[in-house]
């Protein structure tokens, strides 16, 4: 039941904030259960025609709820979805997803039952239940956003000061409406540095905040004042003393170039990270997941065409098929990259390393095709499998170049807070070879700052449209 607030300057009511996101965060933890179970009916009835399982197939199922119960209480699959983009909840679905069906499959491979029914059987599973709970979530959201635009599990909030930050957190939450955070105005401080535009209501001075609050039934107090301004934020914190709304600071730090800045809690103290690499953790184990089972997958089906390049290269100039060179990578460490070899061997005897340009004439007539291809990448697989390489990630470069390069590109180096990939958000978007490198490194950087397993899908498949064949490629 619903249990109605009145604002007293706003003749209509609306449901208690909050309400009805914990309504449906309470559905998705039933109901994602459910349709696992009832996807797995599903899909042997697809298979089999049949309804009758047999005790192995109950046993899969059994040992696949309790493995599904155990990932999802230990992700954020449930929490805060309000605040969430719609993509970064499908790609946490997706990842959760690959978790639980992947530990089945080695479940599966581990007693020997691996055979072409079952395995198919546990494939079906997968893309019907994955279908079925994203399908759900579209329904939630689409459901969610018609009750917000009828006014219904909104959210009020107030901004105290004028700061680059204040007009930043008015502008994402206007564009954001699907968050149903509704920004009421803001209060001025002695701190206040630029102009906030007219479409956002003055509501007073910082000695108003408090009664604003208690006379409005506002939720959230966003406070975006420096860090450094300690009076002014505990002169907001003492007028909401009696309040209990939800209280948020914001730091005035939008002007640093951080990369994964969060807070959390170290030995019972609160932290604020500026800056992390964002394979933490059950992150950090899904990344290599997927490396190795992509990797292994895409070895598999590229097999006769490697073969194929290995005997061109072979029988083109005398030496090694591979062609080793340092890279660098995470942590600064550096590793063996291999490449289907597409020059003399002595090509860089007495030249030493050369960044490759446009018009590169060491190339055999082999080894300029590969280049142009892009099929001299190929090997790499075979750095990822071993666990070198990711198949996403920031394209790895030479010591030599890089501490040339750390020098003259602002942020270089944190490039380095994850693996080297194969491909990258920069060679997506044309940035490869002898191209302007501040552009590549900010494309590695909105990477490394987005990063989630969706995005490395969507990175994937756009490279197999525009990632091979590129006129900076040689």
């Amino acid at each position: 039941m619903w249990i109605a607030r009145r604002n007293p300057h706003h003749e209509h009511w609306r449901a208690p904030s909050g309400r009805l996101a914990a309504t449906f965060g309470m559905i998705l933890k039933i109901s994602d259960p459910l349709l696992l179970l009832g996807t797995a009916l599903a899909a042997y009835q697809l298979q089999f025609n049949d309804v009758q399982l047999s005790v192995h197939y109950w046993r899969l199922i059994a040992i696949t709820m309790l493995l599904s119960l155990l990932v999802l209480s230990m992700s954020s699959i449930y929490s805060s979805w309000r605040g969430r983009s719609l993509l970064t909840e499908l790609a946490n679905v997706l990842l959760q997803w690959l978790v639980i069906f992947g530990c089945l499959f080695a479940y599966v491979a581990a007693i020997k039952a691996a055979d072409a029914q079952t395995t198919a059987w546990v494939g079906s599973w997968w893309l019907l239940s994955l279908a079925s709970v994203s399908l759900l979530r579209l329904l939630i959201r689409a459901t969610a956003a018609w009750a917000r635009a009828r006014g219904n599990d909104l959210r009020t909030a107030v901004i105290v000061g004028a700061t680059p930050d204040t007009q930043k957190i008015i502008t994402t939450l206007r564009d954001n409406s699907w968050a149903g955070i509704c920004i009421q105005g803001w209060f001025s401080t002695r701190s206040d540095r630029c102009v906030i535009d007219s479409s956002t209501a003055l509501l007073g001075t910082l000695n108003d905040l408090g009664g604003y609050v208690e006379s409005h039934a506002t939720d959230q107090v966003w406070i975006a004042l420096p860090m450094r301004d300690e009076a002014q934020i505990t002169l907001a914190l003492n007028q909401l003393q009696h309040s209990t709304v939800d209280i948020k600071f914001v730091p005035d730090m939008f002007g640093f170039h951080l990369l994964n800045h969060s807070i959390e809690q170290l030995a019972d103290l609160p932290v604020i990270n500026l800056q992390q690499t964002p394979l933490q953790g059950s992150a950090r184990v899904l990344k290599a997941l997927e490396d190795r089972l992509l990797a292994a997958l895409i070895l598999l089906v590229i097999s006769p065409l490697m073969l194929a390049i290995a005997i061109a290269v072979k029988l083109s100039s005398p030496g090694p098929v591979f062609y080793r060179q340092e890279r660098m990578s995470w942590n600064n460490s550096t590793f063996q990259m291999l490449k289907f070899r597409s020059m003399p061997v002595d090509a860089e005897a007495a030249s030493g390393a050369v960044w490759a340009k446009a018009g590169e004439s060491r190339a055999t007539k082999i080894g300029a095709f590969l280049r142009k291809t892009s099929l001299d990448e190929l090997p790499q697989f075979l750095n990822v499998l071993i666990g070198d390489m990711s198949i996403v990630g920031p394209r790895p470069e030479r010591p030599v170049f890089v501490h040339k390069f750390k020098h003259e590109i602002p942020s270089y180096m944190k490039k380095h807070m994850v693996k080297a990939g194969i491909t990258g958000w920069a060679q997506v978007n044309g940035w490869r070879g002898s191209t302007d490198l501040h552009k590549r490194i900010e494309c590695d950087l909105f990477y490394i700052e987005n990063w989630s397993l969706g995005f490395d899908l969507r990175i994937i498949v756009a490279t197999l449209f525009k990632g091979f064949v590129n006129k900076n490629a040689y």
